[in-house]
């Protein structure tokens, strides 16, 4: 009967199960090992290093959370200006040509110079045609009225009949006045974009796409529920900006990448650079002089609620801005070091940081240059008018408003910067240490026609 039960414990099964049996059962005879799947856990010892670190930083972000949590935004009188009025929504229901004269107040036509911008729009309401657009309101307590709009051949804004529109309303004004055409009604456009968004990331991402997508979903709510009212209801907005970024760093970072001791060296990483993001940002936001209230909507804003530091909330901007590009490098670089672990576990925590690093190099040309293209793309209207008006390089950005984006984009970029040879260093020394993996040099030694020509780089 002992020769029936002597095939259960074959030699070569062991090699099959590396990870645990392998490491004391003293066969060497097939010593190399696979990596499949997420890298195995760190030590219990670098467990707690890091727990001991971001307990009590996520504690300390609750704690903000529950202090700062504010009641909802503070209620004001509508002024009626800018986004600050009453709007529905409504169907454009009819549209004719008439003559600009028969519909315009003035039909003379204009003696001034009609080469400029303004000679040339009153000539074209005084001889032009001109369209009236009949409009019927479709949601609010005026729902079916309808009210007529003159729309201007020059005007940038042309309307069609079925066209959906935002319409504002204005109690105070005469009954014929009360409402008028400010937008188009984008909602169902863009709505479906979003869905193919979704779509896309869930077919492509699986499960972890899916995870990306409640992650955004929370960042939204934060910013929806926490960060703007708390801001409107006059607390400091860098600390606002501080806590709100946090709590959307722990719960994005963990949520997308999982409890492990890999995303918190990143989110480790992350702190780090939103830390230096915010001293770079006050210094030179407050050297520069940068008031922060630069167009029409800051205005509005400074005139609603004149205790908001304007400076301060365009600090919270540079830090709520960079967030989101800082965890994409930080994630990638601590994965990368991860992986040159499994690939080489007899590397130190020099030539896992140097093997990084390079990688990191790249991941810094790609991520300055997105940085500033971005930037740029959103201002370029302005950048046109500087253009036209032929002014210089350092006329045009010593101006607040593109001085404002200058400063924002460079303490950004500085702090996507640092964030790859801390966040590499970090995870470098994180995964050299672990004691979990000390065995596996033992056990690669055997191996040395590849792994010896690896070892070396």
């Amino acid at each position: 009967m002992t020769t029936t039960q002597q095939p259960p414990p074959p030699p070569p099964q062991p090699p099959h199960g590396p990870g645990r049996s392998g490491a004391g059962s003293g066969d060497h005879g097939h010593g190399h090992s696979h990596n499949h799947g997420p890298a195995a856990p760190v030590s219990q010892h670098l467990r707690k290093v890091i727990a001991a670190i971001l307990v009590p930083f996520s504690v300390a972000v609750v704690v903000g959370l529950a202090v700062l949590w504010p009641g909802g935004a503070p209620a004001h009188e509508r002024t009626g200006v800018g986004f600050d009025r009453q709007t529905q929504q409504a169907t454009v229901t009819r549209v004719e040509k008439v003559d600009c004269k028969s519909v315009n107040a003035s039909g003379d036509t204009p003696t001034g110079d009609t080469s400029t911008a303004e000679g040339s729009s009153a000539q074209q309401q005084a001889t032009g045609t001109c369209e009236n657009a009949t409009i019927r309101v479709d949601t609010g307590k005026d729902k079916g009225r309808t009210f007529k709009e003159v729309v201007q051949p020059d005007s940038p804004r042309q309307l069609r009949e079925g066209q959906q529109v935002i319409v504002a309303y204005a109690p105070d004004a005469p009954e014929n006045l009360q409402y008028s055409v400010t937008d188009a009604n984008r909602k169902f456009p863009m709505a479906l974009l979003a869905g193919i968004f979704a779509v896309a990331v869930v077919v492509v991402g699986r499960l972890r796409g899916v995870m990306a997508l409640v992650a955004l979903a929370v960042s939204f709510m934060v910013l929806t529920f926490f960060i703007l009212p708390a801001i409107l209801q006059g607390s400091n907005p860098l600390v606002v900006a501080v806590v709100g970024a946090s709590a959307i760093m722990l719960i994005a970072l963990y949520m997308c990448h999982g409890l492990s001791a890999r995303t918190s060296v990143a989110v480790l990483g992350t702190l780090v650079s939103l830390l230096l993001i915010g001293l770079l940002g006050s210094l030179f936001i407050g050297w520069a002089a940068l008031t922060g209230n630069t167009d029409d909507n800051t205005g509005l804003i400074h005139g609603l609620y004149p205790h908001i530091d304007m400076s301060g909330l365009l600090l919270a901007g540079v830090i709520i801005g960079s967030l989101g590009v800082l965890d994409d490098v930080t994630v990638t670089q601590t994965s990368a070091v991860w992986e040159l672990h499994a690939a080489n576990p007899t590397m130190g925590w020099r030539g896992l940081y140097r093997a990084g690093i390079r990688i990191g190099r790249d991941h810094i040309a790609s991520v300055v240059n997105t940085l500033v293209l971005a930037y740029a793309g959103a201002a370029l209207p302005l950048l046109l008018l500087f253009s036209i008006a032929q002014s210089s390089v350092t006329d045009v950005a010593n101006s607040e408003l593109v001085a404002e984006e200058i400063v924002r984009t460079l303490v950004g970029s500085i702090g996507l910067v640092a964030s790859v040879p801390v966040t590499t260093a970090l995870a470098a020394l994180v995964v050299s240490a672990d004691r979990t993996g000390s065995h596996e040099p033992a056990q690669a030694a055997p191996g040395r026609g590849g792994r010896g020509r690896r070892r070396k780089r």
